[in-house]
């Protein structure tokens, strides 16, 4: 990787600096858009000690449900994690601290930490749990509660479809979901994509995330899976 040039040729150059303790965020939605290569390196490489920012936690034996196989995550923030078993045992034994956050906060959140914007008022939440202890403002006669940003992330595990070199980043259909805010929230932005083609190469109006925003870039190959089947008899 030189100058311009993001691209990384092993997952383990992507990933160099990820230790013990430190903040994750995690791109995608359900099993949508997910950094599939990346979680399993994080997997692999025994990391442990992490607090990871993430819609959900994949399923059981894959996406961040890998990791808590071996109790590699320490506390998970998401807005949704109805789909993994060993997930909510850790958490009814207390092996596994839980923020359940309302999905549209957590994006902001997310989203607030890309833009250098340290807190926001939303009508979510208030008169409820979330609210609790929080600032309150009325404004034109509503009640809005004060959220905070997240911290920028040590590492931003993102997955594209497609990108040039220079780490210009495209998203396909629904895997946008919360890839890009994701990638513009990270000290260290490491993606993932399909494909890698040559600057000049992408139509710069299709571009959802500058290159300015990512550090390393590597291609992978993906298993795609389907999260719930359903077909007819």
């Amino acid at each position: 990787m030189a100058g311009f040039d993001k691209v990384v040729k092993t997952y383990d150059e992507a990933l160099a600096g990820l230790t013990d303790n430190m903040l994750l965020m995690v791109g995608g939605f359900g099993l949508c858009g997910i950094p599939e290569n990346l979680i399993k390196t994080i997997y692999d490489k025994n990391v442990k000690g992490l607090t990871c920012i993430s819609n959900n936690a994949g399923v059981d034996g894959f996406g961040l449900g890998l990791l808590l196989e071996k109790k590699q995550i320490k506390k998970m923030i998401s807005s949704y994690v109805g789909e993994n078993a060993l997930f909510e045992k850790q958490v009814l034994s207390n092996e596994l601290e839980l923020e359940l956050t309302p999905q549209g906060t957590l994006a902001e959140k997310i989203r607030a930490a890309g833009a250098g914007i340290p807190a926001f008022f939303t009508a979510t939440g208030y008169g409820t749990q979330i609210g609790s202890g929080k600032d309150v403002k009325v404004i034109n006669d509503r009640p809005y509660i004060l959220e905070h940003a997240f911290p920028k992330a040590d590492f931003s595990l993102v997955k594209a479809w497609k990108a040039d070199r220079y780490g210009n980043l495209v998203f396909r259909k629904t895997a946008m979901n919360f890839n890009p805010m994701i990638a513009m929230a990270g000290k260290i932005t490491v993606v993932e994509v399909e494909e890698i083609v040559e600057p000049g190469e992408l139509d710069p109006n299709f571009i959802h995330v500058p290159g300015i925003y990512v550090n390393r870039l590597i291609k992978g190959n993906f298993e795609k899976r389907i999260e719930q089947k359903t077909m007819k008899k």
